[in-house]
Parts: C-alpha cells; structure tokens; sequence
C-alpha cells in the first residue's frame, strides 16, 4: 500500500485547483451581478428668502392705563354705571355723584349774577343821565366822576358774579365721571355712597383696549432692533400674535443689562396684561440654501447630505447645517443650488450606494458629484 504523505501528494494539487476554478467562478458571478440599488426619493437644492429672527422673553402689559378719579370731593357717590370688563366710549358717564349741594349753589351764584346785572343797568342808567346834563351844571364833577366809579364796580361784580356761576357750573359738571377715552374698565374701588375725595382713584381704563409687549433684549444686540420690524409672539396659553416695534427704550437696566422693546400687538385676542409671552423679532431677511430636513444624516458627530449623481449613485457630502424652519433646513456650506439630494432613505446610504429615484427628477438640474 502506498505511504499516506505520498497519497496527499498526489491528491494536493487537484484540489487546490478545484478551489481556485470555484473561486474564478465566483468571482466572475460576483461581478456579473452589480449590487442591488436602494429606492429613495429625491429633492431639489433650493435657495429661498428667509427671515433672521431674534428670540426674547418678556410680558404683556398694557398700553397706558388710565386713574379715573372725580375732580370734586366731599359728595356722595349716586351711582356706579359700570363695572370691570365693561366697555366704554369716550365722554360715557362711568360714575355719578350728589350734586343737590351743588344745584343749591349754582342757583345762589346765578341769583347774585342777575342781581349784579340790576345794579349794572342802574349805574349805567345814571351815567348816561349825567351825561347827558353835563354843560347844565346840575352834576358837579365829583358827582360825574362817582357815577363812573359806581358804573365800572359794576360791571367788576358782574364780571365776578358770571365767573361764579361758571365755577358752579363746572363743579356741577363734575359731579358726572366720564370716561376720557374710549376703553375697557380693568378695576373698580368704587361703592355707592362712599364720600367722594377729589383725585382718589375710582375706576381703571386700560386705554383703547391696546396692550403692548415688553421685550428684554441683552445690551450687545439692542443695535439690531428697529421701529417697525415684524414680531411673532406666542402667550404661555399658545396663541399667536403679531406685531411691530414701537419704540426702543433709551436706557438700560443696569442690573441685568438689558433694554426693553416695546411691540404693540395688532390683535390681542385672548391675550391680556400681566401675560408671558414668548417673541422671534424680525432683524433681517437674506438667501438661504434649503434642503429637507429627513436628507441630513449624522454620521460621527457630522452632518451629510447624499448628492444623487449622473451614474444613479450618490455621494455622501459633509455639509454646515443652520436655521431650521418647518420641514427644511439651511445648508451653510456644502452643496449648491439646484443640486439634488437623497431625501427618504439618506438614512441607509453609504457613500457610492447605487440608488433608483422613486419620484421624478427634472432633467434640467445639475446633478453631477462635486
């Protein structure tokens, strides 16, 4: 029999070269079939207008809120003719006092007013007569000269007695609290015979029904706001609001170094004073290069895109990412406008992956790898 090494001898070269025509078989099947392609959808590199926004906090306040108080003291109050969350006009009698004491007084004034009128037309009377008979000698000139006298106080106590009856009237007026603007009533201290003080406060009048909000802008970045630039608020309850900058407070606090915005709020809605809100300040808007926000793939702490290329693969492309709005997202570097991009399933590529684009592709764009 023959020795086993020898046995191995023979049979070695035989099967090393059965392996090496299995492994040319296989690699020629190999490359006869190309890997499958992965199906994704594409998107267009676009470049858009979008606005640079500055986000503050602040709350709502009122625009001016108004003291109301009477003008008159010492009177019982009558009536009270609204109450909190009224609606008001300007001129509406809000508040009604006691005026008998008043009336009594305008109709003291008004009687000595007419009688300082009688007493008028009797000096004026005897001027005129005097007047009259001066070249006779009846008058001496001491006479003449008291009956002017007698006619010039008389007229001084009419002038006083109408002056009188003006204050009277006035007071009277007074005893009417009207609104100065139109408005809604936010407070009442006010009760139905309660005696009246000369400016104590009454009622509260959030003017015009306006509000405003009160931004806290850092001091480094109080340059970039402008009367004027749009403003998108939103209230702690969720709703939104717009407005625009009114004004820019001159100074700033000096203990957290911050300037206050005023916005007036076009429509308040649900909003109300003493409310938080939320702010994005239009600074500024400028061209963006948007893509898709499902096309960015983080991949070792980067972000990349997959540009689609002519030979239907793609290229995986390191990109700068940057505002977010919506379902789109700014590239700052990377790509270029009117390239296309892997949007559903970026998420399985690697870089070189054959693709089929489900949805179609304009053949107008520029789809070469960069």
């Amino acid at each position: 029999m023959p020795r086993p090494a020898a046995a191995l001898q023979r049979l070695l070269p035989s099967s090393l070269l059965l392996l090496a025509c299995a492994a040319g078989a296989f690699a020629q099947d190999g490359a006869a079939q190309p890997p499958p392609a992965l199906t994704v959808t594409s998107a267009a590199v676009h470049a858009v207008e979008v606005p640079r926004s500055l986000t503050a906090n602040g709350s709502i306040q009122a625009w001016q809120e108004v003291i109301i108080a009477p003008e008159v003291g010492g009177y019982r109050v009558a009536a009270v003719l609204v109450d909190v969350g009224a609606k008001v006009r300007r001129g509406e009698e809000l508040v009604q006092l006691s005026g008998d004491l008043l009336e009594a007084d305008l109709a003291t004034k008004t009687a000595a007013l007419a009688q300082g009128e009688a007493a008028l037309i009797v000096a004026q009377a005897a001027e005129r007569r005097a007047e009259s008979v001066a070249d006779s000698g009846v008058y001496s000139q001491a006479d003449q000269e008291k009956l002017r006298s007698d006619l010039a106080s008389a007229v001084a106590k009419v002038d006083a007695a109408q002056a009188d009856v003006h204050a009277a009237e006035l007071r009277l007026a007074y005893t009417h609290v009207r609104a100065p603007d139109d408005g809604v009533v936010t407070s009442r201290t006010v009760t139905v015979g309660q005696i009246a003080q000369a400016g104590s406060e009454m009622l509260r009048l959030l003017r015009q029904n306006r509000i405003e909000w009160h931004a806290e802008i850092p001091e480094s970045r109080l340059r970039e706001i402008k009367i004027g630039q749009p403003v998108k608020l939103t209230t702690a309850d969720g709703a939104e609001l717009t407005g625009k900058v009114r004004m820019v407070a001159p100074t700033v606090e000096t203990q957290r170094r911050t300037g206050i915005v005023y916005v007036d709020i076009a429509q308040p809605g649900t909003a109300r004073p003493g409310m938080f809100a939320r702010g994005e300040i239009e600074i500024a808007r400028t061209r963006a290069v948007m893509v898709p926000l499902m096309s960015v793939v983080m991949q070792d702490g980067y972000s990349y895109v997959f540009v689609l290329t002519a030979e239907q693969s793609v290229s995986r492309r390191h990109v700068q990412t940057g505002i977010v709005r919506g379902d789109q997202i700014e590239i700052v570097s990377g790509v270029s406008p009117g390239e296309f991009v892997a949007e559903k399933g970026a998420g399985f590529l690697k870089d070189g992956d054959r693709v089929l684009v489900s949805n179609s592709v304009p053949t107008t764009s520029t789809q070469a790898s960069r």
